[in-house]
């Protein structure tokens, strides 16, 4: 590792801060512990996290979570929030390529008993479902274009009302799963041609279907409004907007770099490459994304469908009787117009949220009204081997992080180098051993995904928790996994 060219002070055994110097506008606060701290500083991390806090308009600090670790312009990992009134940007890089790339929990009435017995069998059938893997197209059929407009504005709601899924699975879907502001108009051809075909697909990498067993419960209260118990069966589903959402990203990328240079904006890095909240580059692109992100909750809320199907056509039964029922659907690849109190003052932030979670507390307005006496569910999903999380937001994270936490394990190995560590192994039979059943589309995802891949997910869930910016309430251990 290299000598730190920066001073780096202990707030608490969780906090980590290094003071503005040079041009930063603000601090970097890094939450870790000492271990993770490590971890964060071994990459390019921490000096991203500061490269962001040069950028103009940046409110308080700029925030690396636990799970932070080396992206495109920002950490993945990063949050920052930019005065909407006061100078403020907008930037791809801290939103990221897979735009609302995000989480959905399902609870069910099932035990591992009934569906331990059957969980190759129930892979096989979500592996038929739901296409995965590169380029995966056409699970229930290429949308027209007016039907591409109308997931771009409605969200969610036009997946409900085309039969996938409910009106009340909306309730439980951050922005009822629908941002505002969105415009097809201000998407390129290509990103359009890009979302034909892909709308119900799960895709590849690190996205997953993922059949668990609620192992812990650590807060009895908010996991009976969760209406999650010990030993029950949850399904998380992980993916995002797909090509599409990249090919937004992609494009406004070469709008951003020019509109760099029209405003006279300095950066440090040209990843950083952002325009004025404002203006309008800013605007068409924050209507762009927010297309991006409208297609990623319409296809989670598709793939719930059919992860439905596959139940029922495994283990019998219809959607009631099965007890499937969403707790969340969270994003984390994000920017979004926020109210929030700075110095005194309620003022307007863009809140750049890059592989970090919401994490809303007991009584905000925007926590679904079942859930408003204890909190807005945050998903945190671990790698296929180990464990995911379900934590509830705290009132500390207003006051310290816009209201953001971690959103997962975090990579501590590139693909490459989990590739390379993977050689030789049979990463599926190990996973056999500690009782998961994994099917998978890429020749070499087992090994870019392999558990050791990433960082102790235990460790990232507790920094957040000793830090007071959301609390623990379920611990799921995976039974049955699908990738792409």
């Amino acid at each position: 590792m290299e000598e730190k060219t920066y001073e780096l002070n202990k707030i608490t055994d969780y906090v980590w801060e290094i003071p503005a110097f040079g041009r930063m506008n603000v601090p970097v606060r890094i939450y870790a512990d000492s271990e993770l701290l490590t971890a964060i500083e071994r990459d390019n991390a921490v000096q991203q996290a500061m490269n962001v806090a040069h950028m103009p308009g940046i409110v308080r600090a700029s925030l690396a979570m636990p799970d932070a670790h080396w992206g495109y312009g920002f950490p993945i990992g990063g949050v920052a929030a930019f005065d909407a009134e006061k100078g403020g940007v907008i930037s791809p890089g801290g939103i990221g390529f897979d735009i609302n790339c995000g989480v959905r929990l399902i609870r069910t009435d099932l035990t591992e008993q009934q569906v331990r017995p059957k969980i190759q069998q129930l892979v096989n059938e979500l592996y038929r479902q739901v296409p995965c893997g590169v380029g995966s197209s056409k699970a229930i059929r290429k949308l027209t274009e007016g039907e591409l407009r109308r997931v771009c504005t409605e969200g969610a709601a036009w997946a409900v009302e085309n039969g996938f899924g409910r009106p009340d699975d909306l309730e439980r879907t951050e922005a009822n799963g629908a941002l505002e502001g969105a415009d097809p108009d201000a998407l390129s051809n290509r990103a359009r041609t890009r979302g034909l075909p892909q709308m119900g697909t799960l895709g590849s990498g690190n996205h997953f279907i993922e059949v668990d067993v609620v192992s812990d419960i650590f807060d009895e209260a908010a996991a009976e409004a969760f209406r999650v118990a010990r030993g029950q069966i949850a399904i998380q589903i992980h993916c995002g907007s797909r090509g599409f959402g990249h090919q937004v990203c992609t494009d406004y990328l070469k709008t951003m770099q020019a509109a760099t240079r029209r405003y006279g904006i300095e950066v440090p890095d040209r990843q950083l490459a952002c325009a004025p909240l404002g203006s309008p580059e800013a605007d068409k692109y924050f209507s762009a994304m927010a297309c991006a992100a409208n297609y990623a909750w319409a296809n989670r809320q598709t793939i719930f469908a059919l992860v439905t199907r596959a139940f029922e056509n495994v283990i019998g039964g219809d959607r009631d009787s099965l007890g499937l029922g969403q707790v969340y659907d969270v994003c984390h690849n994000i920017a979004k117009f926020e109210e929030h109190d700075v110095e005194g003052e309620r003022r307007t932030l863009c809140v750049h949220r890059k592989g970090a979670t919401r994490a809303f507390p007991p009584g905000h307005p925007e926590v679904p009204e079942a859930y408003r006496d204890v909190g807005q569910p945050v998903l945190i999903p671990g790698d296929m081997g180990t464990a995911s999380y379900l934590l509830v937001g705290a009132h500390r994270a207003m006051a310290e992080t816009w209201g953001s936490t971690c959103h997962g394990a975090g990579r501590m190995m590139s693909r490459k180098g989990a590739i390379r560590k993977a050689r030789g192994r049979n990463i599926k039979e190990e996973l056999r051993q500690l009782g998961i059943t994994v099917r998978y589309e890429g020749r070499t995802t087992l090994a870019e995904e392999m558990p050791e891949a990433y960082k102790d997910v235990d460790a990232v869930v507790s920094v957040m928790h000793e830090a007071g910016i959301t609390r623990k309430v379920a611990r799921l251990q995976p039974i049955g996994v699908v990738k792409g």
